[in-house]
């Protein structure tokens, strides 16, 4: 079977990543799985383990990384473990499809670097710092705490835009879903 392809969306906390592949994944011409990543932080909201996250323990998490079941991990937040599991994106590309991904920045910057031809690597950029930090506000899912955490992280975040192939302003939701269409639309073609 002819491997797929990884496509990358990677963006500071509150920039609108998830909206946009959330609409990337309804386009059925694009024949793109969701990478769900594996997580040691607690569940927010209405997430469901399996479809948003795997939710593991921090232990099992860090078995994993010592049988290197991971294609990427990161400790974002101390004991906050993120990554990739190998397994998901063999799933996925048995499936005969291409995995969309949405996560950190280093984390989209290590699969381009394992993957550099067969990965599309999109930043999403926050019209503004002020307007991330008014939409993690309006999530009201995390503490004052973890939203300034949060933004310190992304304005470390930013500086990491460069080093990817595209970078989406998404200071207009509609036309970022449009760009970001085309953009993958014309990587798969190639």
């Amino acid at each position: 079977m002819k491997e797929g392809k990884l496509i990358v969306f990677s963006a500071p906390s509150g920039s609108g990543k998830t909206t946009i592949v959330q609409h990337l994944l309804k386009q059925n011409d694009l024949n793109l799985a969701f990478s769900i990543s594996a997580t040691s932080r607690e569940k927010r909201g209405e997430e469901i383990h399996g479809r948003d996250y795997h939710f593991i323990s921090v232990e099992e998490f860090k078995d994993h990384i010592k049988n290197d079941d991971f294609l990427e991990w990161e400790e974002v937040y101390h004991n906050n473990f993120y990554g990739t599991l190998k397994s998901e994106v063999e799933r996925i590309w048995s499936e005969g499809k291409h995995a969309i991904f949405d996560i950190d920045v280093v984390g989209g910057l290590s699969i381009k670097n394992k993957y550099p031809d067969r990965t599309l690597a999109v930043f999403v950029e926050p019209p503004s710092l002020e307007e991330m930090e008014r939409r993690l506000r309006n999530r009201n899912t995390d503490t004052e705490e973890k939203i300034l955490e949060r933004v310190a992280k992304s304005k470390r975040e930013m500086k990491f835009s460069p080093d990817f192939d595209e970078i989406l302003v998404n200071d207009d939701l509609e036309r970022a879903k449009k760009e970001a269409y085309l953009m993958v639309k014309k990587f798969i073609k190639n």
